[in-house]
């Protein structure tokens, strides 16, 4: 049948033309396979790429849902995104789970799980095709591409977001079977939660555009029997019915490259060329196709090739997507074709690097919603080409073979992130010259003590990319901690100019004045923590440290109003017990001995705080 398309026009996604035993069965079917296939993940820990940022040292997260942090999560732009959204799951998650990483995990597996049924809804209800809509479902739920998506407790904003993403295409089903405003409005609000997830969904409304075209066949594409009028005529209507949602999308593109100016993720023009980010789009474009077919040597991290390209495979990329989109273009009958593969250069636009965000050549997380269109051209084409020939049987004999192929390789992915040193030595394995991999490697051997051999991962991160101020940080803080003051003096130094995020950057600072602070060097270390605060005024410990040279320079006013500041942000013995001290400088006595009470109660074992309150007491005798 020409498009592979039963249904009428008016059909809905959410208008099911039978949901019986069958559909019921394969929903549980697809869902337990998921949450079996992923349940090893559950064993998995937090990682240290992204997930303190958004989990583990998280201020905010770690306090979980509260009403003050639920205003936080719609009002910053931490981590270079605007979505409150992940803010409040991993606040939820924090909730109930507490710092347990099964829980994290678990929920983020649960998301998946439900997104492979939804996604097979609503292709079962859009084509009626069981067998089609089963396997491109499967295949989205084993693939390992997705295994990055998925075992990441970080990138719970893919998940969550095509959830949303889904519902929203789902909504949109139900509006084409009867039409109404709060209808129309619950897509917008499906949408809306989608970009407050994560930004990638912004091309939703170009996407319900293909979907018009196949398989709901609103529009219609020009052939021996539909004019270039007629297209234009029904693409004009369908367009204009979807302005709100482009205004959305408006607005979210704003507010995304405004948070991510803020954030220093954007790249610069200077570093990458305009001509370095197309090249390298082009072959991620082919390169994501490839994995697709192939998923092997797959890394949480991939260089980008900074104009090392050679000219050859930057043309040999553009003939093949050129080439392939003429193929689709000139199949237009059967209509998957082109919006198969439209879907998949469509969705993966934004992420694709033309506006390079982070210094990743590509990621496989990116691939989430972009390759259900290659999937779906895959199925069809198959079952279209061989349906004649080959018997029901062999047919689903094959399918489950390729579906336990890549669950087998989807198994081994996700053992590679069972921790950072497993995920990243993977990396280091299957990449060169990868900054990113020796960075984070070498933050795991320094928190496991294996000090020398962070050092050598910290230096080939450095060599490798001498522009990334976070590895010449990391090897700053090693050497401060080796006493090699010297050393770490002039690694800060290094850093400073070249720290993008704004967090970062303070921290930088604030290292600096407690190095400063340590050498007795009073006035640089105020000047640090000054500029610390002044970038970071939620951190602790940098209020902490310009009160103690406050303290030393007499400034006892100064010192208790940032000590008092520090205590506010995040209680700590330390900050009671030099309020103590400021307390007790000015003869406060009472309330000198509350405050080493608040100390003592946070830590009972600190003896400088108990020496002090044993001597208050003593001279109160």
């Amino acid at each position: 049948m020409t498009g592979g398309l039963p249904p009428s026009p008016s059909s809905g996604l959410l208008h099911l033309p039978t949901f019986d035993k069958k559909v019921l069965a394969a929903c549980v079917l697809l869902f337990l396979f998921t949450l079996l296939l992923y349940a090893r993940a559950i064993r998995n820990g937090f990682v240290n790429y992204d997930d303190p940022a958004y989990v583990t040292q998280n201020s905010h997260v770690l306090r979980g849902l509260t009403l003050s942090n639920v205003r936080w999560s719609f009002t910053t732009t931490s981590e270079a995104n605007w979505h409150p959204l992940t803010w409040l799951s991993h606040m939820a998650d924090v909730s109930v789970f507490g710092g347990n990483a099964a829980g994290h995990h678990f929920s983020s597996i649960f998301l998946h799980a439900c997104n492979v049924v939804l996604l097979f809804l609503l292709l079962y209800s859009a084509t009626h095709y069981f067998g089609r809509s089963i396997l491109v479902s499967f295949l989205f739920a084993v693939h390992p591409l997705n295994v990055e998506t998925v075992a990441w407790v970080a990138e719970r904003k893919s998940v969550l977001s095509t959830l949303c993403f889904f519902l929203a295409i789902g909504a949109y089903g139900a509006y084409l079977h009867r039409k109404s405003v709060r209808r129309y409005l619950l897509i917008c609000l499906f949408f809306a939660l989608g970009l407050m997830s994560k930004p990638m969904v912004i091309t939703m409304p170009c996407l319900l555009l293909l979907l018009d075209c196949w398989p709901f066949q609103r529009i219609a594409l020009p052939d021996h029997h539909t004019s270039w009028n007629d297209f234009l005529s029904s693409a004009k209507k369908s367009l204009i019915e979807k302005i709100p949602l482009f205004l959305i999308a408006a607005a979210s593109a704003i507010i995304t490259v405004v948070s991510q100016h803020r954030g220093g993720a954007i790249g610069h023009a200077d570093v990458l060329p305009l001509r370095f980010r197309l090249e390298n789009a082009l072959l991620s474009y082919v390169l994501y196709v490839v994995k697709a077919f192939w998923p092997v040597r797959l890394a949480v991290f991939y260089p980008h090739p900074q104009g090392r390209l050679s000219l050859l495979v930057v043309l040999l990329c553009a003939f093949a997507l050129l080439s392939f989109t003429v193929l689709c273009w000139r199949w237009r009958a059967h209509r998957y074709l082109p919006v198969g593969w439209l879907w998949y250069l469509t969705a993966l636009l934004p992420v694709i690097g033309v506006v390079q965000v982070g210094r990743q050549a590509m990621a496989d997380r990116y691939a989430y919603i972009p390759l259900i269109g290659v999937f779906i051209l895959l199925v069809w084409v198959a079952a279209e080409a061989l349906g004649a020939r080959v018997s029901p049987r062999s047919l689903t004999v094959l399918s489950a073979a390729v579906v336990l192929g890549y669950a087998s390789m989807t198994l081994v992915q996700i053992g590679y992130w069972r921790n950072s040193y497993l995920l990243f030595a993977h990396t280091l394995q299957v990449t060169s010259k990868n900054s990113t991999a020796e960075l984070n490697i070498g933050k795991e051997l320094a928190d496991r003590g294996q000090n020398d051999l962070a050092e050598a991962h910290f230096r080939n991160a450095i060599q490798y990319s001498p522009d990334l101020g976070l590895a010449r940080y990391n090897l700053a803080t090693l050497l401060q901690r080796e006493n090699r003051t010297d050393e770490a003096l002039q690694q800060y130094l290094l850093a400073l100019p070249r720290m993008s995020d704004p967090l970062e950057l303070a921290q930088t600072h604030n290292n600096l004045g407690a190095l400063f602070l340590a050498r007795n060097q009073y006035a640089e270390a105020l000047a640090q923590f000054d500029s610390a605060i002044h970038i970071n005024p939620d951190e602790a410990n940098s209020y902490l440290g310009r009160g103690m040279v406050q303290f030393q320079f007499g400034q006892i006013d100064n010192a208790l109003a940032s000590f008092s500041k520090a205590a506010e942000i995040t209680p700590s013995a330390l900050a009671w017990y030099w309020t103590g001290r400021c307390l007790e400088a000015r003869s406060d006595k009472e309330l000198a001995i509350r405050a080493y009470q608040s100390a003592l109660g946070l830590s009972p074992q600190f003896g400088a705080a108990r020496s002090q309150l044993d001597h208050l007491r003593d001279s109160a005798k």
